[in-house]
C-alpha cells in the first residue's frame, strides 16, 4: 500500500483563554486581601491606570458633589504637571541612632552636602523574640565560661516548637565536645530558664521539672506523672485509683495540680502569624428584607488618566512602539476595571441567591441550614458551576448569624426519618448542642447521640457518622469527656 501526504482542510470549534477571559476568572477567585494588593501592583506597573481620589469630608454636600463629578469625568483638558519629589522630616521625630552618629562622642559634624541615611526599617515594627533568642540571652545573662555556652548554644538549637529536646545527650556531647556529664549539667541548668520545663526530653520530664520549680512535694502527683500519664490521657481514673490504692477523689485533687502544669513550654513562643479574616460581603437584615453590601474597604476606585488617553489617540510626534505600548496599557487598565466590576456583580449575585435557598438560616440560624448544591446556584442566575465555585471560594459573608465561608452554605444533605432532608452543617450544630446539654458526670455515648437524634431531630444517622461528625468538631469520646 503506497503512502501518500495530502492536505486537508478542517473546521473546528475551540475554547481559547483570552487575556480578558484569563484576568476575569483571576480576579473572580482573588479575596478581599489579595485583591486589593494585585490593584496596587497594577497601579505600580500600569502608568495609565490611576485611583480617584475621595471627596474631602470637610467640603459641604454641593462643593463634594461637583468634585466627585469633576473626578469621575476624568477632565481631558487637564494638564500633565511636573512630579515633584520633597523629602521633608516632621518636626515631631527624632531618629536618635542617627543624632547620636552625627553629634555624639566622635567630634564629627555633618556637611551641608552629604546625604542623610534614611530611618531603618526596623525602628518601626515589633519583633517578638522566638524562644531560641529568649534561652540564649537567659544563657549569657547567666555569665557561662565558653564550654557551657557551647553545650548550651548546643542545646538550645536542638529544641523543637514545643520547647522539647530533639537530639540526644550523646549527639549534643558529641557537637559540643564535652562529656556527658558535662552536658547533663547544663542541660539542668537550661530547664530551670523560662519556661520552665523546656529543654525537657519527654513530657514526664517536662512536669516533674515544674514540680520541683513550684516546690510541690505530692507523692500521688508524681507517681500519676511516672507511671499513669497514659490513664490520664484515657481519663480512666479509677485505674489510677486502683493501682495507687487512693480514693478516686484524691486522684481528682492530683490530677488540678497537674493540668496547672504547662506540658509545651514553648507554646508562647509560637511565631505563627494570625489568619485575619476580612468579608468580602455584609448581609443586614431591614424590616423584612435582607440587604446585600459589598465590602469596598480599602477597595482603589481606578480609571484611566486622560493625558495618557488623549496622547494615544492623538499620536503626535510618538514613535510605533510609544504609541503601541501606551494602548497596550490603556486596554489592560481598561480589562482590569470591567473585570473587578465583572466580579463585584458576580459576587453580589451569587450571595443573593444563596439567601433565596437559605434565608430560614438567616433568620434563624444554623440549625435551619438546608441542603444545597453549586448546581442550584449555577441554574438559578444562569452560571456555570465552575464559576460559582471559583465566586466561593475564600470569600467570605458578614451576616446576621456571624461570619461565614460561602462554601459553609453548600452542605449535603441527610434524610430525615420524616419530612425534608436537612443539610449536614445542621446535624453537626445539633449534635454540639446535645454534647454541650449532657450531665459532665454521665456524657452521651455516641450511640445514645444517635438516638436523640433520631427521637429529638427527626434525623436517622449511624453511630459512626455521630462519631465522624463528632471528630470533625473535634470533641473528644464520652470517656474523656467525664468529669468527676
Amino acid at each position: 500500500m503506497a503512502m501518500e501526504l495530502r492536505q486537508q482542510l478542517k473546521l473546528a470549534q475551540q475554547l481559547v483563554m483570552t487575556p480578558q477571559l484569563q484576568m476575569a476568572i483571576k480576579l473572580l477567585q482573588l479575596p478581599q486581601l489579595e485583591l486589593i494588593d494585585h490593584i496596587r501592583q497594577e497601579l505600580e506597573e500600569n502608568p495609565t491606570l490611576e485611583e480617584l481620589q475621595e471627596p474631602s469630608l470637610d467640603m459641604s454636600g454641593d462643593a463634594r458633589l461637583e468634585q466627585a463629578e469633576e473626578l469621575a469625568k476624568a477632565s481631558m483638558d487637564a494638564p500633565l504637571e511636573e512630579v515633584k519629589i520633597e523629602e521633608k522630616l516632621k518636626d515631631d521625630y527624632t531618629e536618635w541612632e542617627a543624632y547620636f552618629d552625627d553629634y555624639g562622642g566622635s567630634g564629627k559634624t555633618r556637611n551641608e552636602g552629604e546625604e542623610k541615611e534614611a530611618p531603618k526599617y526596623e525602628s518601626f515594627i515589633a519583633k517578638k523574640d522566638s524562644l531560641e533568642d529568649h534561652l540564649l540571652w537567659q544563657l549569657l545573662m547567666s555569665a557561662p565560661d565558653e564550654i557551657e555556652e557551647r553545650i548550651g548554644s548546643a542545646i538550645i538549637g536542638s529544641l523543637n516548637k514545643d520547647g522539647y529536646l530533639e537530639a540526644n545527650i550523646e549527639e549534643i556531647s558529641k557537637i559540643a565536645g564535652v562529656t556527658i556529664e558535662e552536658t547533663e549539667i547544663v542541660l539542668k541548668k537550661i530547664q530551670a530558664f523560662d519556661p520552665v520545663g523546656v529543654a525537657s526530653r519527654d513530657l514526664t520530664e517536662c512536669l516533674m521539672t515544674q514540680l520541683r520549680h513550684l516546690n510541690i512535694e505530692d507523692e500521688l502527683v508524681e507517681a500519676i506523672i511516672k507511671d499513669h500519664l497514659k490513664n490520664l490521657e484515657n481519663r480512666n481514673l479509677k485505674a489510677i485509683a486502683k493501682a495507687l490504692k487512693v480514693e478516686i477523689e484524691e486522684v481528682v485533687e492530683a490530677i488540678s495540680i497537674i493540668k496547672s502544669l504547662e506540658p509545651k513550654p514553648g507554646r508562647g513562643f509560637n511565631d505563627e502569624d494570625p489568619i485575619y479574616i476580612v468579608p468580602d460581603i455584609y448581609v443586614y437584615k431591614h424590616d423584612d428584607d435582607f440587604i446585600i453590601m459589598m465590602n469596598d474597604d480599602g477597595m482603589p476606585r481606578l480609571h484611566i488618566n486622560s493625558y495618557y488617553r488623549q496622547a494615544a489617540s492623538r499620536g503626535g510626534d510618538m514613535t510605533s512602539s510609544t504609541k503601541e505600548y501606551l494602548q497596550e496599557k490603556i486596554r489592560s487598565a481598561a480589562w482590569l476595571i470591567k473585570s473587578i466590576q465583572q466580579r463585584q456583580k458576580t459576587i453580589y449575585s451569587v450571595m443573593e441567591s444563596i439567601i433565596k435557598f437559605q434565608r430560614e438560616f438567616f433568620e434563624k440560624g444554623v440549625a435551619y441550614l438546608k441542603p444545597m448544591v453549586l448546581r442550584d446556584v449555577a441554574l438559578d442566575i444562569n452560571m456555570h458551576e465552575s464559576t460559582i465555585s471559583r465566586v466561593t471560594s475564600n470569600k467570605y459573608a458578614n451576616t446576621p448569624q456571624g461570619i461565614f465561608e460561602l462554601k459553609y452554605f453548600f452542605n449535603s444533605s441527610i434524610n430525615r426519618v420524616h419530612g425534608e432532608a436537612i443539610a449536614s452543617a445542621a446535624v453537626l450544630e445539633k449534635i454540639k448542642q446535645i454534647i454541650e446539654s449532657e450531665d459532665p458526670k454521665n456524657p452521651y455515648s455516641d450511640d445514645r447521640i444517635a438516638q436523640l437524634l433520631k427521637t429529638e431531630a427527626n434525623v436517622d444517622i449511624a453511630r459512626r457518622t455521630v462519631a465522624k461528625y463528632r471528630e470533625m468538631m473535634k470533641i473528644l469520646p464520652s470517656n474523656k469527656r467525664k468529669q468527676y
